[in-house]
């Protein structure tokens, strides 16, 4: 399977009359987020496979106008990271499958803002510059089939201690004597369950749940040369839940929908116009077409709102007009290959 998603958001922000600074509401913050997603599987035996699977698991771009509101927590950002899994399943019974294999993520950031220090507010550019790291996490799943028609699985995934070690340019630099800057961004831990329900030969339902466990971010270390401090941003374990519906309308064509709401993984009083995230909801619409024996397309459209994100800290006060994203996804999927293979979504 070859995948893509595209992203474009709108990001609009609205500040409060008695927001503590100066400036304009940023115009449309939003920006491109590139996604990706990719998978092979290899069949060694009836109950054997080899798989491999790269993906973002998270994007993020933010570009507000110089000189708005918000200044001090963000004048540009880029957070992108892309995960790949090599794994093993097997097939212990009939109805019961088990698989396993470490997901090694690449994380990048680049962070910019300004912020006033002093008795007189004057304003520093804080440039955080290319800030990435590597990391690996463990990935378990098990899968149930207790009928031909119902299908079970759960997947559950560790922690991600990711340690992003990059430079500071501009003003910072200057006032610290120091460059070097290591940022603790440890990824949820999470728990994901599915169910999946062929009810007739065109018509199946799905429906699933996840609990992540993000208060390892709630506080976390900064060092900045030789100085290391906490930091607290407010991070809070956050559940989801989702439903889908897939309909076969010939033996070429399949269409499908759902729907999904996340909890918000930052607390309200903590958020930040860096972390405009609230609750969350998704829909999404799209569909499969046999091209042709070994060939199908997929395409699909999904819509997300990151909800009003509040905001009321000592830098900033508002909400969001505006707080969307917009998913375009393409993929190609090859049921097999020159070599004894598959390939699967």
């Amino acid at each position: 399977n070859l995948g893509m998603a595209p992203g474009f958001s709108v990001v609009e922000f609205d500040p409060d009359s008695d927001t503590p600074r100066d400036g304009g509401d940023g115009g449309d913050q939003g920006d491109f987020i590139p996604l990706v997603g990719s998978a092979y599987v290899h069949k060694l035996s009836d109950r054997l496979r080899l798989g491999f699977g790269a993906f973002s698991v998270s994007g993020a771009a933010l570009d507000p106008n110089n000189g708005w509101t918000g200044r001090s927590q963000v004048t540009d950002l880029t957070l992108f990271s892309l995960t790949m899994a090599p794994t093993v399943a097997v097939r212990v019974t009939d109805w019961l499958s088990i698989g396993a294999g470490p997901a090694i993520t690449y994380a990048t950031l680049d962070w910019d803002l300004s912020v006033p220090v002093g008795r007189r507010g004057r304003e520093v550019d804080v440039t955080l510059d290319d800030l990435d790291d590597w990391a690996v996490a463990a990935l378990v799943g098990v899968m149930i089939e207790p009928s031909e028609k119902v299908r079970f699985g759960v997947v559950y995934q560790s922690k991600t201690d990711l340690e992003l070690e990059g430079d500071t340019d501009g003003d910072l630099a200057d006032l610290t004597g120091s460059k070097d800057i290591e940022v603790d961004l440890p990824l949820a831990h999470a728990i994901r369950a599915d169910l999946r329900w062929q009810a007739t030969n065109s018509l199946a339902f799905s429906v699933g749940g996840a609990y992540e466990f993000w208060d390892v971010l709630d506080d976390t270390d900064v060092q900045l040369g030789d100085v290391r401090s906490e930091v607290t941003l407010g991070f809070q374990d956050s559940w989801k839940l989702r439903g889908g519906v897939h309909y076969q309308i010939n033996e070429a064509w399949m269409v499908q929908t759902g729907l999904s709401y996340d909890s918000s993984a930052i607390k309200d009083k903590s958020r930040t116009a860096a972390l405009p995230i609230d609750e969350q909801w998704r829909w999404g619409i799209g569909g499969t077409y046999d091209w042709s024996e070994h060939t199908t397309i997929g395409f699909g459209f999904e819509y997300v709102n990151l909800g009003s994100s509040d905001i009321d800290n000592g830098g900033l006060k508002g909400d969001y007009d505006r707080n969307d994203i917009f998913f375009f996804m393409l993929n190609l999927n090859f049921a097999s290959l020159p070599w004894d293979g598959a390939l699967s979504f």
